[in-house]
């Protein structure tokens, strides 16, 4: 079953359980999706599927940030429980051996040396971890520690 039918689905038992804020986040998802599928002109696949909602995901981490320096914390609330909806339609996250264990491994095989070696780094990380959600901030600190010899 695609994303699309399953948030088709949700949004049904959503409307009849009358649950009006998970209605309106997984309307909200199904409009990125159906979005990103007019874009492309084609039928998403589970990957582009995955990196919309990833996206939306990370937007709201962003936008909890600037609530949270502006002191509204009901705001920040919110967005949290939508990223903890979307999280349900994304793969389980990777821990923090997971990530460093995909960061020695892609350390070794690109055969970096240092922090100017970072992007090459980066890709061959994210690569590996491809089958799991994980936040590219975190994998960014993680490579950053091991290239300059800190982690």
């Amino acid at each position: 079953m695609s994303l699309l039918a399953q948030i088709n689905d949700d949004i049904a038992a959503a409307m009849r359980a009358r649950d009006a804020a998970k209605l309106g986040t997984l309307r909200l998802i199904k409009a990125a999706l159906v979005n990103r599928e007019v874009e492309r002109g084609k039928t998403l696949d589970e990957a582009e599927e995955r990196q919309v909602v990833q996206q939306m995901v990370k937007q709201r981490r962003d936008a909890i940030e600037q609530f949270r320096a502006g002191g509204r914390d009901d705001l920040a609330a919110k967005d949290e429980a939508e990223i903890a909806l979307l999280s349900a339609y994304l793969p389980p996250a990777a821990d923090e051996a997971t990530i460093a264990a995909a960061v020695e491994d892609a350390v070794a095989e690109t055969g970096a040396t240092g922090p100017k070696d970072m992007g090459r780094v980066m890709k061959a990380v994210l690569a590996r971890l491809a089958g799991v959600t994980v936040d590219g901030r975190q994998v960014s600190d993680a490579v950053k520690r091991r290239l300059s010899g800190t982690g």
